[in-house]
């Protein structure tokens, strides 16, 4: 992948900035490490905006790979069927063969003077013509339907081969291509140590950093478990509640005092007895509606995630030795029971989408075109493996800016 213009004029412009730089002596110690942290900051900038061109080049390889690998899959059940399609043809072909032999060499057989002068009849006659045309037009379908279908898989066997050649190349081109990627991270790794001094400040205080975010980020997953059982606690006792209620009102409704009982001449001389009341049957409260499920997803992979920060970005990295941005994902959700393809593009065809005010803890996140992906953690944030030189770490959404593409919950 060819280094952007811009991109190599500006590293000159910090080169030339670094031999500049030397001379600082009029500059109070306040001023030369305000200056040196400027420094080193923008040479870490353009570092981490080069990681991320190889980033893509990384994702492009493991898609060749990936797809090579599907096509090698498709090629055996391909030869699979061509084998068995062969023996089906010969198998037909013996048969026909045996069926032609028996016809010509054993009197006993069906010839058509035999069938002529065997006959007693006319009807006879055409009866025992049209059983041997019969049995010979089988054989002979049976022949041309086993020809079409070796010939068949033969063609998607040929189709599957040339495409797994053509991947194979693709894959060797890839390959050559982050070799050379790799050469370029030397020079960068040796740009980047000219200025470690100052980059080792930074990066203690973005370690301290990340640490904050850790902790919070675990706080606030531990404070959303709670907070979810405490809902599913009131939601039960309010369910109770309200059955029990419903169960004492009907109790009382169904309640009614009997009438005294009296004699007729009880009945003329007393006073007429006043009306008994009306009986009447209030309605149940309705229960509130219950709120909506949060929707299926993995909340834990974000609890899982949060125990990687800190390991190193490898290319093609998928265990805790080291990860790339799809390798991460894949091997989080792999302790979940879920298999997931080392290919940030093909992870983005799985799941559903979602949005991004609906985000949730769990859920896959994708910038830079599918080159890169993390996994959100809550609070607009994200658990990602970012590039070559950097580790496992926390970022915001926001971070990306245009580069957001969008989201898939597994």
């Amino acid at each position: 992948m060819p280094i952007p213009r811009t991109t190599v004029v500006a590293l000159c412009a910090l080169l030339a900035t670094a031999l500049l730089a030397g001379d600082l002596s009029a500059a109070s110690p306040k001023q030369r490490l305000r200056q040196k942290r400027a420094q080193a900051a923008a040479v870490l900038a353009q570092v981490n905006t080069l990681d991320r061109q190889f980033e893509a080049s990384v994702e492009a390889w493991n898609g060749a790979r990936y797809e090579l690998a599907l096509t090698r899959k498709e090629l055996v059940t391909d030869r699979a069927r061509l084998r068995v399609a062969q023996q089906a043809r010969h198998v037909a072909v013996a048969r026909l063969e045996q069926r032609v032999r028996g016809l010509y060499e054993e009197s006993d057989q069906p010839t058509t003077l035999g069938i002529f002068l065997g006959s007693s009849s006319v009807s006879e006659l055409i009866d025992r013509i049209d059983a041997a045309n019969t049995v010979a037009f089988a054989d002979r379908q049976l022949i041309t339907q086993t020809t079409a279908a070796r010939a068949r898989y033969a063609a998607a066997a040929r189709r599957t081969a040339a495409t797994a050649r053509r991947r194979a190349v693709a894959l060797e081109q890839r390959t050559r291509e982050r070799r050379r990627i790799g050469a370029l991270l030397g020079e960068r790794k040796r740009l980047l140590s000219s200025v470690q001094s100052e980059v080792a400040k930074l990066q203690q205080e973005e370690a301290a950093r990340q640490a904050k975010l850790a902790a919070e980020a675990r706080a606030r997953l531990a404070a959303e478990r709670v907070a979810a059982a405490e809902r599913a606690r009131q939601q039960t006792a309010a369910r109770a509640a309200e059955a029990e209620a419903a169960r004492r009102e009907r109790e009382a409704t169904t309640t009614v005092a009997a009438p005294p009982t009296t004699t007729a001449a009880t009945t003329t001389a007393a006073a007429d007895p006043p009306p008994a009341p009306a009986t009447t049957t209030a309605a149940a409260p309705t229960p509130p509606p219950v709120p909506p499920s949060a929707g299926a997803g993995h909340p834990e992979a974000a609890s899982i995630a949060l125990r990687y920060l800190g390991v190193r970005y490898v290319w093609g990295g998928a265990s805790p030795a080291g990860f790339d941005c799809s390798g991460l994902v894949m091997y989080v959700y792999a302790q979940l029971g879920i298999a997931l393809p080392h290919y940030a593009a093909a992870q983005y065809q799985l799941g559903t989408p979602v949005a991004r005010d609906q985000l949730q803890p769990g859920d896959l996140v994708f910038f830079d075109g599918l080159d890169h992906v993390g996994i959100y953690i809550g609070g607009g944030q994200v658990v990602h493996a970012p590039q070559t030189g950097d580790v496992v770490k926390i970022s915001a959404i926001a971070d990306w800016g245009a580069g957001y593409v969008g989201a898939r919950r597994i």
